[in-house]
This record gives C-alpha cells, sequence and structure tokens, in this order.
C-alpha cells in the first residue's frame, strides 16, 4: 500500500486528548495507519489536496440494523409508538432471506460511507429463510468499512409472551452454537482489525432472562462485547417492571450486562440511579435521537449522562426507525436535542462531533479509532466547505454539522472508499438497482 498525503487542510480535527485543531496542516498516511501529522510533509504516494476542507477522524456509528434499509416509510408503521412499529415490520422482515440481507447492507454500508463513517456495528437480531450474520460482514468487505457485526437474537415469541411473531424466534440452544461459530469464524482481537464480532439478544422483551445471563457468561468467555437494546421509551419501562419486577437497568445488572464490555442502544429513559451505575461501570451507551423522535420515544438524557462520566457514542439505528443513516444528520440532532431539553449551553458543535467520532470508537473498545494522531488507523474523513453552504462560515469545525451532509473523501485503513463524493468500492446504481427490486417483490 503506497504512501496517501492529505496536504494544506484547512483544519485538521485531531479529536486527540489536547483536542488539537490544526490550521493548514497535512497527514500522511502509510501501511494503513497515520504515519505523521504536521506542516510541509512529504510523501511518496498519492497526494490529496485539502485546501479549503475540514478533515476529521472517520465517523463512528455504534448502533444500526441494516437490513431496514429495505423497509423504509412502510405505511402502518409511520405514526406508531416501538411496540407497534416492530408488529407491522415482523411479518415483513420475515420474508427476508439471504440476498435481501446482504443487499440492504450494502446500502446501509454505502449510505454510512457517503456521509463520513468509517467504522459501524450492526445489530443483526432475526434469520429468516437461511439468513446468517455472514451475509452482512461480506456486504461490508465489499463496501470496506470497518464493521463490529453483533449476532443478536429473539428467542421468546408470541405464543410465550414476547412480542415477535413465533416465526422469527430461534431455539436459545441454536442460538447459542451460532453465536459461537461466528465468533470463531470472523472475530479479529488484533490492533487495526476490520472486523470484530459482538452478541447481541435483541432486548428484554424478545428473549429469556437465561439468554440473557448465558449471552453474558458466553460473550466474557469468548473475549466479545455484548450489545442490547434498554430503556428505549415508557412502554419498554413498563413492560420491565411488569414482567421483571424492575427497571431496566436493574435488570441489566443482575444479569451481568454492565461493564466496559457492555453498550446498550438508546437508553432514553435510563434514572439517575441507572446513570450513576453506567458511569460506575463505565457501561456504553448508542444514542439514537433521530430513531427516538421519529418514533415519539422521547429524549436520552445525554447531558447529564456525559456529565457523569458514562461513555457515549452516536447510532443512526434501523432505516425503518430513522428513514435515513446519515450519522452527520444524527450529530446534529444531538446537538439541537440537547438544547432543547437543557438550554443553548448545554451541547455544543464539537462535543457532538466527538460524540460521533472518538466518543462511539471507546463505546466500541476502539483505542485505536477515533483519533487524528500517529500511529492511530487512517479512517479519516474530507470535508469539502468551499460550497454555498458554508459561505460566509467563521468558524469552520463549528458550522460541520450544518454544513455539507456527504462526505468529499473517506478513507479506512487508508483506503480509499469515497472520492469527490461518489463511492469508490462498489457499483453503487447497480447496488441502488437491486434494493428497488427487492423492495418492490416486498410490496406486491
Amino acid at each position: 500500500m503506497s504512501d496517501i498525503l492529505i496536504k494544506q487542510a484547512a483544519v485538521v480535527v485531531t479529536m486527540d486528548d489536547r483536542r488539537q485543531e490544526l490550521h493548514g496542516a497535512d497527514i500522511l498516511l502509510r501501511g494503513g495507519v497515520i504515519a505523521a501529522i504536521g506542516h510541509g510533509l512529504t510523501g511518496t504516494g498519492e497526494t490529496v489536496d485539502a485546501a479549503g476542507c475540514v478533515v476529521t477522524p472517520g465517523l463512528v456509528n455504534t448502533h444500526h440494523h441494516l437490513y431496514q434499509t429495505l423497509t423504509r416509510a412502510v405505511p402502518g408503521g409511520q405514526d406508531a409508538l416501538l411496540f407497534g412499529w416492530l408488529k407491522t415490520l415482523y411479518p415483513i422482515w420475515a420474508r427476508f432471506g439471504p440476498e435481501e440481507i446482504f443487499t440492504s447492507a450494502q446500502i446501509g454500508l454505502a449510505e454510512l460511507a457517503l456521509t463520513g463513517c468509517s467504522l459501524t456495528s450492526d445489530h443483526l437480531y432475526m434469520y429468516p429463510n437461511g439468513a446468517r450474520l455472514d451475509d452482512t460482514i461480506a456486504a461490508a468487505q465489499e463496501v470496506g468499512l470497518r464493521f463490529h457485526p453483533t449476532r443478536g437474537a429473539m428467542s421468546i415469541g408470541e405464543s410465550q409472551g414476547g412480542l415477535p411473531p413465533d416465526a422469527l424466534v430461534e431455539s436459545e440452544k441454536a442460538i447459542l452454537e451460532d453465536c459461537i461459530r461466528v465468533v470463531d469464524r470472523f472475530h479479529d482481537a488484533s490492533e487495526g482489525a476490520m472486523v470484530r464480532v459482538g452478541i447481541a439478544p435483541c432486548s428484554p422483551f424478545s428473549v429469556s432472562r437465561d439468554l440473557m445471563r448465558e449471552a453474558a457468561l458466553l460473550a466474557r468467555d469468548k473475549g466479545v462485547m455484548l450489545h442490547t437494546h434498554l430503556a428505549e421509551n415508557d412502554e419498554d419501562i413498563a413492560y420491565s417492571l411488569a414482567q421483571f419486577g424492575c427497571r431496566p437497568g436493574q435488570y441489566a445488572e443482575d444479569l451481568g450486562w454492565v461493564g466496559p464490555d457492555v453498550w446498550h442502544a438508546h437508553c432514553v429513559k435510563l434514572d439517575g440511579q441507572e446513570i450513576d451505575l453506567f458511569a460506575r461501570t463505565q457501561t456504553g451507551v448508542a444514542h439514537c435521537p433521530c430513531s427516538n423522535c421519529r418514533l415519539g420515544s422521547g429524549i436520552a438524557p445525554v447531558r447529564a449522562m456525559r456529565d457523569a462520566g458514562v461513555r457515549v457514542g452516536l447510532g443512526v439505528d434501523g432505516s425503518a426507525s430513522n428513514d435515513a443513516g446519515n450519522l452527520v444528520a444524527e450529530a446534529r440532532q444531538l446537538m439541537l436535542l440537547q438544547r432543547v431539553s437543557r438550554g443553548a449551553d448545554a451541547m455544543s458543535a464539537r462535543e457532538a462531533l466527538e460524540i460521533a467520532t472518538r466518543g462511539g470508537a471507546e463505546v466500541l473498545g476502539r483505542s485505536d479509532c477515533g483519533v487524528l494522531e500517529v500511529g492511530k488507523r487512517a479512517d479519516i474523513a474530507i470535508w469539502d466547505l468551499t460550497g454555498i453552504e458554508a459561505a460566509g462560515s467563521w468558524d469552520p469545525v463549528a458550522f460541520l454539522l450544518a454544513g455539507p451532509m456527504k462526505v468529499r473523501d473517506l478513507f479506512v485503513e487508508g483506503r480509499e472508499v469515497v472520492r469527490q463524493g461518489q463511492m469508490k468500492t462498489i457499483d453503487l446504481a447497480a447496488t441502488i438497482g437491486r434494493q428497488n427490486r427487492l423492495a418492490q417483490k416486498l410490496i406486491l
């Protein structure tokens, strides 16, 4: 892999420990890592002109359901709360197979790449008609993003008091066996890994206590991370109180679901004691502001979490509950919602950008990503601020969350994934065509 020299950036937002912002700086990429950052650098390979651009670490997405890009704006689910929305969509998702899972993942990953995301997790918790986690991993390898898929699961169907239809649940023995298979086959614990695998029972209302407990034991035996949904809305809290006699935080703690190797999605309704629990145990949170708004779930207490020391990252969630997979838009929504709920000084653009980069990497246990620093992975987003949307901007970093919604260039592990706003790794037009044909079959 030859050198790449990113030259003369208007601002390099490092997100290092000192939160340095370097003006007119260069970045040298070599062997998949950042070899140098400074002024007047030279290289032996390609030079990328970054004049007029803000350069940031690649954004990090800590919660997604990539399969849902095939079911955007489905009638009947548009105006429903979480449980009603799920009941509308479960029968449609039950008709998916490997091709639907693979293609929808490619579209979702490309959408993320075009909005500056270099590292994403995915929560796949249903496997109809022969679909496997392998399908999403294959999609990520073609698109070129750094990937943290999680082997999700549902084991409690409607006949046993759960929310999902029985056709979409699996036996707990089969779930645990497949978790072992995918971790052994795909998980890479080394620095710079392109694929790491997590274990992720879907939610307290779709799996048993036993599976939650066994999943935690298995994950720790294998040295992988744990992920699930928690405290997403008032229905979620009511279900936990009725079924388990406790709030979600206590439920998670009792079953071993807290710690630096755990991150929970949403956490909109965490109370003060639960926030303190997560801070004390260094449990991570994937905040999904647009999806929370779309489903009417509420505004997560991110300011209180951050002030308490909870690790928080951003997530776009699935496109069936968000409509989009734009991580820049997510960061802006995060900032705006915290200001709506707590005041105009509650969240700055720079803090929101930090949560979207370094914060997400920390939640996913990736100390090698999320920061522009010598020795860190060469995951870099270049944002062009020479267009009309940024004309007259005094502070390009603060303006970034209101400026371009599309990245100009994206490098992952030093490889070009997006150049001049276009995907370089896959034929996007052909993939969109395939996606739309699959969606039409589901509609008919």
